[in-house]
């Protein structure tokens, strides 16, 4: 009776936190072609502004990498209204905060204010899309920046390297080939005017998503984003025809040195589909079971059980257009690559060939469940998901029916997907080893 009574709760609960989580919001065109979002939550009185911009690494020339990550810096760099310099000055003396963040799909930029200064994170974005000042100074600064974080966060980062290999093996065809911080060869090299032509194509309003979220009149915030931005001149069309990679019908292997560590570490490679598509978030599913957490698959077998590895891990990277799905370790002791890679393959081949125990099936329900709810805890979370459901998957409402989509997995589609992409004739195996320090750094 007991078990009964709980498993009655637990639905009750489960209902209530589906209904409590829905995100109400409001979405309209400008005639430019802005899209528009607004979320009113007047249970606090602070508002996030944020601008989404279609555009990130993969929209680049191959000849000139780099940057959308450098235009998210360079925008900071003021505009025909606001000095050079001033730009976090204003936010941070208005009681506001911002950042930016880039990926190979998109750039994001946000602030978050108390609400009675909405009016300035709405004068701040359209002053960013309108009036940003583009000159050779600015550059110059920005390019300086980029390179140090190079240094910090890739190039003298243990291990910092690896996405980059993997990606450059992975893709042949496909601009994801490259790095979304670039090569810092190709920003050293470009020109004032190519930098103002990107700028000119991508970052529009026809371009981009306008995101409101917090404590605000939707009258009177309506009337303000209209007065910002309606007059901010609609861009060309931007035409994506991307090639596409052939299918991987064979493994092959690569290897890749890095000068900052000393254990080596083994990744099996597969490419997948868009995170778009449902094969993609079952392979979240599977990543998070192979890997998640100390009871999962992988950790148990290879760290706890058998002391073969000191990590263990199964990664879906999965982005607009195409995905990578890693499996990695690092052995422990005297053990080979080789021999994770078999243990790796056993633990796989169970997904492919048996259905998961219900236990773990729920488990993963409840690691997925608690993910969306707490994506969605905070204004500022709400305005990000907001954004990038519209401009990335083309559905804005996947904030409120995503997690449906997750919940309808059976264990059943783990085991069909699971064969269906991660297979060894599918995949690259890297090879990550410890250079000498004396080798000539690539």
């Amino acid at each position: 009776m007991k078990k009964r009574l709980f498993s009655i709760a637990s639905l009750l609960l489960f209902g209530f936190v589906s209904q409590a989580q829905e995100v109400k919001f409001e979405e309209y065109n400008l005639d430019n072609g802005l899209h528009v979002i607004l979320h009113q939550d007047n249970t606090a009185p602070v508002v996030t502004t944020a601008v989404m911009y279609h555009v990130g690494a993969k929209d680049e020339n191959p000849e000139r990498t780099g940057f959308a990550h450098f235009f998210e810096h360079l925008l900071f760099e003021g505009t025909k209204n606001i000095e050079r310099g001033q730009w976090f000055k204003i936010v941070s003396s208005n009681g506001g905060s911002n950042n930016a963040n880039t990926t190979d799909d998109r750039t994001y930029y946000y602030e978050v204010f108390p609400s009675n200064n909405l009016q300035l994170g709405l004068w701040l974005e359209s002053e960013r899309m309108l009036h940003p000042v583009i000159n050779q100074d600015g550059v110059d600064t920005q390019n300086e920046v980029v390179k140090e974080e190079k240094r910090q966060r890739v190039d003298n980062q243990p291990y910092g390297h690896i996405l980059e290999e993997i990606k450059k093996n992975m893709f042949k065809k496909h601009p994801y080939k490259g790095t979304t911080i670039g090569k810092m060869e190709h920003l050293d090299a470009a020109t004032l005017d190519e930098f103002m032509a990107f700028n000119k194509k991508f970052y529009v309003p026809n371009n981009a998503t306008l995101v409101v979220a917090g404590d605000f009149d939707t009258a009177k915030t309506k009337k303000m984003i209209n007065d910002y931005f309606a007059a901010i001149p609609r861009g060309a069309a931007i035409e994506r025809n991307f090639p596409k990679e052939d299918p991987i019908t064979k493994e092959f292997r690569a290897k890749a040195y890095d000068q900052n560590i000393q254990i080596p570490m083994v990744i099996a490679s597969y490419r997948t589909p868009s995170f778009k598509t449902r094969d993609a978030r079952v392979l979240d599913m599977i990543s998070s079971y192979l890997s998640s957490g100390k009871s999962s698959k992988l950790y148990k077998r290879l760290v706890d059980e058998k002391k073969m590895a000191l990590a263990a891990q199964a990664v879906n990277i999965s982005q607009e257009d195409y995905g990578t799905y890693a499996v990695l370790a690092l052995p422990l002791g005297e053990v080979t690559l080789d021999d994770l890679i078999a243990e790796m393959d056993d633990e796989i081949k169970k997904v492919q060939t048996e259905l998961i125990s219900e236990k773990d099936y729920q488990k993963l329900q409840n690691k997925f469940e608690n993910n969306f709810v707490n994506s969605n805890s905070s204004v500022q979370g709400i305005a990000n998901s907001l954004a990038r459901y519209n401009v990335l998957y083309g559905d804005t409402n996947l904030i409120n029916t995503e997690i449906d989509i997750y919940r309808s997995i059976t264990r059943e589609e783990i085991r069909e997907v699971a064969n269906k992409y991660l297979n060894q004739n599918q995949r690259l195996i890297l090879e990550y080893l410890p250079a000498e320090k004396t080798q000539e750094k690539k």
